[in-house]
């Protein structure tokens, strides 16, 4: 992939164009917290996060998302919804960008999701490598430090300049339009290079599996008796932080709402989460995970075990955020995973 530099004077230049032209999704500090939001100038561009409350996929697959509206006069009318705004999201960290890349699988595989794949298509991703990690992240482990597609520009910091990587043809057009950026030089790419290679060690050394990556999928499908399932969903409280966070999650629940009158309505969709009691509850009233451990334990095969198996991915990125949303302390992969292996160390069955 071609690499060019921008030096780092010309970056809010360069959104400040941006932002009169399209809409531009970026990282803004706010209470301590960082966010993405909408920018209205190149300065609110936060380039040294660690990580974001929430992913940027609630850009690309939004919380609440109309389907279709219908109206019912004297003949009904169904008008399907979709959004084909063009937008830009600035500084998106390589786990962010593989989670995408896995609802990019999940969404157009078997029975296509039109309205996530025309966001998709309508959204261009500039990526950033990350400078530091937050306390949770763990993102090395699961192989998501580095990126090799899903983006169309990447950005890593190299001191002075910005080498910027080309992941597609859209972004080898935009670097063509604004015509800023030079030719990365042999020393400035060997510079990238080692940036990146230092990537996998910013996470702290003790956010580790005891066991390699790849015997994790085993590992579960030992587990599923264990106790530890009952003994931590004791202080679980199913209130689905974790998977409002979670990059990767991508259930949702449709609904309709219809006016006083009948005669017009919305069908909509928002989003669902595993750990919410009344998820597995189907039109009989029958719920397939009415306890909480069963519904805690399959948020963990479902990342560890379930979407490997399916689209030969693991559904955690090693972001950190359901760990550092959950109340109770108990969602943490890295140490529920450690104590499914201590586990079955102990077990005949290993």
């Amino acid at each position: 992939m071609e690499v060019r530099v921008l030096e780092k004077t010309q970056l809010y230049p360069l959104l400040d164009k941006l932002i009169d032209e399209v809409e531009v999704i970026g990282v803004k500090q706010k209470k301590g917290k960082y966010v993405y939001e909408k920018l209205s100038k190149g300065s609110e561009f936060c380039p040294d996060f660690d990580v974001t409350v929430q992913p940027p996929k609630r850009f690309i697959f939004p919380p609440r998302e109309s389907i279709l509206k219908f109206s019912y006069k004297e003949n009904v009318v169904v008008d399907a919804c979709f959004d084909d705004k063009y937008q830009v999201l600035w500084e998106v960290h390589p786990y962010d960008i593989k989670s995408i890349n896995l609802l990019d699988l999940m969404f157009k595989t078997t029975n296509k999701d039109e309205h996530y794949l025309r966001r998709r298509e309508n959204t261009f991703i500039v990526g950033i490598d990350p400078k530091r990690a937050s306390e949770k992240s763990f993102w090395a482990v699961m192989e998501a430090d580095k990126i090799e597609r899903g983006f169309d520009l990447m950005l890593t910091d190299i001191g002075e300049e910005y080498t910027v990587t080309v992941g597609t043809q859209r972004g080898q057009k935009m670097l063509d339009r604004y015509g800023i950026f030079t030719k990365a030089t042999d020393a400035q790419v060997q510079e990238r290079d080692k940036v990146k290679k230092n990537l996998k060690n910013l996470c702290s050394p003790e956010r580790k599996l005891n066991f390699s990556l790849e015997a994790l999928p085993y590992l579960l499908m030992k587990a599923y008796d264990a106790d530890i399932w009952k003994e931590k969903a004791e202080k679980c409280f199913s209130c689905g932080s974790c998977n409002f966070v979670c990059p990767t999650c991508y259930c949702f629940d449709v609904q309709d709402k219809v006016s006083e009158d009948l005669k017009y309505g919305e069908r909509y969709r928002v989003w669902d989460g595993c750990l919410l009691q009344n998820f597995a509850v189907v039109a009989t009233g029958e719920n397939f995970r009415k306890e909480r451990y069963q519904r805690y334990r399959h948020r963990f095969y479902r990342k560890g075990l379930y979407i490997k198996r399916e689209y030969g991915e693991f559904a955690c990125v090693g972001c950190g955020r359901c760990a550092i949303s959950c109340l109770s302390g108990i969602a943490d992969p890295i140490e529920v995973y450690n104590e499914v292996f201590n586990y079955l160390k102990g077990a005949v069955i290993l």
